[in-house]
């Protein structure tokens, strides 16, 4: 059920739709508990009123939530009413969040639904039993501590101040809230694998509920044409497997991101019991030699450093057609992907990327964890295995990186390589049909990619670097005490951040190296750069930081407001043209 009239009402799962649905976002009653004491002030009681209101899904520091209030917040409390549609008779009611930073209790009529511990990923509860005829009452209460080293927080400020990479926090709901509707027996998850190879995709799904004598039914279509169909029983596991030949192949390529249209029903007796939409698109990704492939082919990925901040919603893009523009917007100057930078994008952009034809590298948002020891493990494993299994199925993306510079701590202590070890091998046994990266910069344990950082701001000592690599020999390394290369596919995956802010009149705005003196100065750097990594024979990618100005930091390629600071078609030729090592 869409409401235009509420912030963000589009269906916040594209992969996975079911017609009953109701969008719970808009105002909320809203209350701060610095103490954290609400419980024992009873603020979870179905009766209970807080004090303030808040417009969900936006964090209660961002200007759209009505709040604005950039303070630590050690936790929130959330209410609001609804009622069940009239048509939802029988089955379950299952209540969904998009994310909500960082661990959240709910309680639904005084009592409690459950509790998840994870700020990025999403989760749901069966509330079923907790329902009540007329008015019911959702309850949330979220606490979150960015200084504590025992939670991922990504690019959100330790201290009280933005400052340097860290900038606004989020906490609290930062996705949408919604109700959905489904039959005793319905289709809990589903995994999509594309086979082009063999002209197939592969579907594998959990079913909850009672499922004998059920079958699972695929039907896959283009242009509104069947292209293909299979039928399977489930097993006595409730899971089912499928395998659905096409009659018609075309790739998800960039320039052509063609979707199929995928239909899912459970089926009892010939009777349709649950019913889901989703798409798929059919390509294949491989590292071959020095080369990335997409479809066979040697592919430059032209990437840029995506953060996911907007100066109005924080974490939270004030509309779908905002997180859609962030791509046009990066297409539009030459880029053909991102790195989706130290935070879990939501579904609705991963959407967006499939439809553009868009490649991304999923990566969680590791910084603040204190990975110098292996309890960090049950803190970031759990919500990472969450992220993947919700991403899986999306073809924009074509790698994941669990890690961003995994610096050691700040009383010296160095970072657990067992941490590392055992992500990278719980990833790869997940999804062994991607490359992973196990830290993006430094310091590789053990990875399918070797990628460095390197805002060097001079083009002849840039290209210097990487000669030898050019020209098969030793590759760059930093640090190189802690890590040496193993002759893997290699890539810049952070460079350039040219300082250019040329209105800025305040101290706190920054960028890497020395600003140029003019835009003619900017673009000659920018452009000396990049050539350097375009033209490297053993060069398999980059990524620009970045595409726009987040806060103090001023290197994006856009301002905070995504206006442009440059001519488009002029960054456009620079990137766009063809790398040494495309086919």
């Amino acid at each position: 059920m869409q409401n235009n009239s509420i912030p963000r009402p589009e269906y916040p799962r594209p992969q996975f739709v079911r017609d009953a649905w109701l969008n719970l976002n808009g105002e909320w009653q809203f209350e701060m508990d610095p103490g954290k004491s609400g419980i024992a002030r009873g603020l979870n009681k179905e009766d209970a009123k807080l004090s303030g209101a808040i417009t969900v899904p936006f964090c209660p520091e961002s200007e759209l939530s009505g709040i604005g209030h950039t303070d630590f917040m050690p936790a929130v409390w959330y209410k609001r009413s609804f009622e069940v549609p009239d048509d939802w008779n029988g089955g379950r009611v299952l209540l969904h969040f998009g994310a909500v930073d960082y661990e959240a209790e709910v309680w639904v009529n005084g009592k409690q639904a459950g509790s998840h511990r994870g700020g990025y990923s999403s989760f749901s509860f069966d509330i079923t039993p907790l329902l009540q005829a007329g008015s019911n009452t959702i309850t949330v209460y979220a606490v979150d501590d960015t200084r504590s080293g025992k939670q991922p927080r990504g690019k959100q400020s330790y201290n009280f101040h933005s400052g340097g990479c860290d900038y606004t926090r989020t906490t609290g709901i930062w996705q949408t809230v919604w109700l959905e509707h489904v039959p005793d027996c319905y289709i809990e998850s589903f995994r999509l694998t594309p086979d082009p190879d063999n002209g197939a995709f592969h579907v594998a799904a959990k079913i909850k509920g009672p499922s004998n004598g059920v079958h699972l039914q695929c039907v896959a279509m283009l242009d509104g044409q069947e292209a293909g169909r299979q039928t399977s029983a489930v097993g006595s596991m409730s899971s089912v497997t499928a395998t659905v030949a096409l009659s018609e192949i075309h790739l998800w390529e960039m320039d052509s991101p063609v979707l199929y249209d995928l239909k899912l029903e459970l089926v009892h007796e010939g009777k349709t019991i649950d019913a889901a939409d989703s798409y798929f698109g059919l390509r294949t990704v491989q590292l071959d030699g020095m080369a990335f492939r997409l479809n066979g082919k040697s592919v430059f990925q032209r990437l840029v450093l995506d953060q996911g901040f907007y100066p109005d919603g924080i974490y939270t893009a004030p509309s779908d057609e905002a997180l859609k523009r962030d791509i046009e917007l990066s297409q539009a100057v030459g880029f053909n992907g991102a790195r989706l930078h130290e935070k879990m994008f939501e579904p609705r952009f991963l959407y967006w990327a499939d439809k553009l034809g868009y490649l991304v590298w999923g990566e969680h948002a590791n910084w603040g964890l204190d990975i110098t020891d292996v309890s960090a493990l049950a803190r970031f494993l759990p919500e990472w295995i969450e992220g993947i299994e919700r991403d899986y199925n999306h073809p924009s993306i074509v790698g994941w990186c669990p890690f961003n510079e995994t610096w050691d701590s700040s009383r010296g202590t160095r970072q657990d390589n067992d941490v590392l070890r055992i992500v990278y091998e719980t990833t790869k046994a997940l999804d062994p049909t991607r490359p992973v990266i196990d830290t993006s910069g430094n310091y590789h344990v053990v990875t399918d990619i070797f990628d460095v950082h390197d805002y060097d701001q001079n083009p002849e000592t840039f290209r210097e670097r990487y000669r030898p690599l050019a020209e098969n020999g030793e590759a760059w390394v930093s640090y190189p005490d802690r890590q040496a290369y193993g002759g893997q596919p290699y890539f810049v995956s952070e460079y350039g951040g040219i300082w250019w802010n040329p209105g800025q009149t305040g101290e706190n705005g920054w960028g890497y190296g020395d600003r140029p003196k003019s835009e003619q100065e900017f673009m000659e750097r920018y452009e000396g750069l990049t050539n350097t990594l375009l033209d490297n024979p053993n060069m398999f990618g980059f990524c620009y930081t970045q595409l726009y100005d987040v806060e103090q930091e001023v290197n994006g390629l856009y301002t905070y407001a995504r206006e442009p600071k440059f001519n488009a078609e002029k960054l456009h030729a620079i990137n766009s043209r063809k790398a040494a090592i495309e086919d």
